[in-house]
């Protein structure tokens, strides 16, 4: 099957923003959630966007939020996101027809999805002046538009460099994220907020999974290619030789 992926520098590159940007989230919100000690941050409770709340300590959607390093986890998601659509820009060829298209197109939806999340904070400020709505935004379309990514970046896995095995757990990843979505939605709507945590992390999880498979994969498929070099290039290579000898 022809790739639908660059190779070289750029794509070396490429992969590498890719498989960071989820690292730094991570490396973020563990960093985050230690400091939030009054009362303790759990992870299966509270909200996930409120480790990025920067005021003052507030009760925000049904929840005591006091997150004392607020803008480490909101400087974490804003990298993340532009490290993603960076990334993706410089991995994909569009060129090659309209699958590397979709997955740029769906890498830029989540990735300034999850920098709007930073950028915009869940607090009571921005509810009572109505920009909110951008946070919420930027949630849900990283919510959607990641998983559908993972899934898409698995059902052309081997035009993109993962190995079968990287391709079905895109897609299983991506798939487990897009089911959680709807029981996310029903326990915030409902008003039941059940360990709403859970949910949440249900959801964005395998979207910054599906991200490190991707990253990890091209990279090491563009480094087996730069150290393997495809067998009729070394056979035309060696025709010149002897055609100039």
């Amino acid at each position: 099957m022809n790739p639908i992926v660059r190779s070289g520098a750029a794509a070396r590159a490429g992969a590498l923003l890719i498989l960071v940007g989820p690292l730094v989230s991570w490396g973020a919100e563990f960093i985050t959630a230690a400091a939030w000690q009054n009362p303790p941050y759990s992870p299966l409770y509270n909200w996930v966007s409120h480790l990025g709340l920067t005021g003052p300590p507030q009760n925000a959607f049904g929840q005591v939020a006091n997150s004392p390093l607020g803008a480490v986890m909101d400087t974490g998601w804003v990298i993340y996101g532009t490290l993603l659509i960076t990334g993706a820009f410089l991995v994909f060829d569009p060129r090659k027809g309209a699958r590397p298209i979709i997955i740029v197109t769906l890498a830029v939806l989540a990735g300034a999805g999850v920098a709007l999340v930073g950028i915009v904070q869940g607090s009571n400020a921005n509810v009572d002046n109505g920009l909110i709505a951008l946070h919420t935004y930027g949630a849900q379309g990283v919510m959607l538009a990641g998983n559908i990514m993972a899934i898409a970046v698995g059902a052309s896995g081997t035009r993109i460099g993962l190995t079968r095995r990287r391709s079905i757990a895109s897609i299983t990843a991506g798939t487990a994220g897009l089911t959680a979505f709807p029981l996310f939605m029903t326990d915030v709507l409902t008003g039941w907020m059940w360990n709403i945590g859970l949910f949440e992390r249900a959801v964005i999880y395998p979207i910054m999974i599906g991200h490190a498979l991707l990253g990890s994969s091209v990279a090491a498929a563009q480094r087996h290619r730069a150290t393997h070099p495809p067998t009729h290039t070394l056979h035309r290579t060696s025709r010149e030789l002897r055609r100039y000898t």
